[in-house]
């Protein structure tokens, strides 16, 4: 009995050891955590509730990959003074440290700590906007990117052969290629990003579209239904008859008939037209001149948009040959040269 109550006692005083250890490290925790609260609540306290002491507005880049001392270094060549220590250790104490996001910045007016780190931590960036136009030519869009004061211009080095290679297409003509858009991009990125996003959008809608095509269409490849999606956008008066402009364009390569279309022989003058084209222009033979070609042109002569990409690929069921403007925008069809005659000489010669 007198052993018993002796392993007991001996039982129980390990007990209590292990009790007021445990104690012991529960309590140095509670005073570490009371500690760190106090640290907190007095740099909160301490650090300036608005940062004032800057001439704003102020502008600057954190850059991908940045740690937050790096990011906060960017945040001071700037021009905002953080005190930089005090401000990675407000945002560690948040919790927020690996939550700043890159891209570019604008701080218009006096701003808390608090209010920069949540609005670093959100990725409150300052964005551009570059907008491409359905019909635009290459030529255009490369003025558009010359024109966005915001974006890195890297591309105005570049000849149209290094331009495609920058973007990584294959194809040996950019035109047509960048998908007509509104982009929005980081102020001081570069042009070039741009382009790969207008391209790949592109690749990516007309695989798409292609995909779905209507069955027996009179082309083989992507590339050349890109080509008359083009012709078909600079054709299109009136959105309604976009399927029926891509359908008579159809109807015409099925039987070997020449497109005869203004736009192509308009591009491939380039430069040299002047707004009016002649009958010398439309007997001027040449890679564009769809009067003296049969089939497709070499390439695209404009930027389709998506519209165009699915009349082109579905494109309305008519027996149609012939169209000729009215002059209020709208088209009217034809499906023998007789009708045609009649409705040229009524709309174009007023007889």
């Amino acid at each position: 009995m007198r052993l018993l109550y002796r392993r007991d006692s001996r039982l129980i005083g390990q007990r209590l050891v292990v009790a007021k250890k445990r104690f012991s490290v529960l309590s140095r925790l509670i005073k570490f955590g009371l500690l760190f609260t106090l640290i907190g609540t007095g740099m909160l306290l301490w650090y300036p509730w608005s940062l004032r002491n800057a001439e704003y507005p102020i502008e600057f880049r954190i850059e991908p990959r940045s740690s937050l001392r790096v990011a906060a270094r960017q945040i001071e060549a700037g021009g905002l003074n953080l005190g930089r220590w005090r401000f990675e250790l407000l945002a560690r104490l948040l919790g927020r440290a690996q939550d700043v996001k890159a891209g570019s910045y604008a701080i218009d007016a006096p701003i808390t700590p608090l209010g920069l780190i949540e609005k670093l931590t959100r990725g409150d960036v300052t964005q551009g906007e570059v907008v491409f136009i359905e019909g635009w030519t290459i030529f255009q869009v490369r003025a558009a990117l010359a024109s966005a004061p915001s974006l890195r211009h890297d591309s105005d080095r570049l000849d149209m052969a290094g331009l495609l290679q920058a973007v990584g297409a294959n194809e040996t003509h950019p035109e047509g290629l960048f998908f007509p858009d509104t982009y929005l991009y980081p102020k001081g990125s570069s042009d070039l990003e741009v382009l790969r996003r207008a391209y790949r959008a592109m690749q990516r809608h007309l695989a798409r579209e292609w995909a779905n095509r209507a069955p027996n269409l009179p082309f083989d490849r992507p590339y050349a239904a890109l080509t008359l999606a083009s012709i078909v956008e600079k054709e299109t008066g009136r959105a309604a008859e976009r399927e029926m402009i891509a359908g008579t364009l159809v109807n015409r390569l099925r039987i070997g008939m020449r497109l005869q279309v203004d736009p192509t022989i308009i591009y491939g003058m380039g430069d040299r037209f002047d707004g009016n084209l002649r009958r010398r222009d439309l007997e001027a033979d040449g890679p564009y001149n769809t009067y003296t070609r049969g089939g497709l042109p070499p390439s695209p002569i404009a930027m389709p948009g998506l519209a165009a990409l699915r009349a082109t690929l579905h494109p309305a069921a008519t027996e149609t040959l012939y169209y000729v403007a009215r002059g209020d925008g709208s088209s009217q069809f034809s499906r023998t040269l007789e009708e045609h005659n009649r409705a040229v000489a009524r709309y174009q010669l007023k007889q």
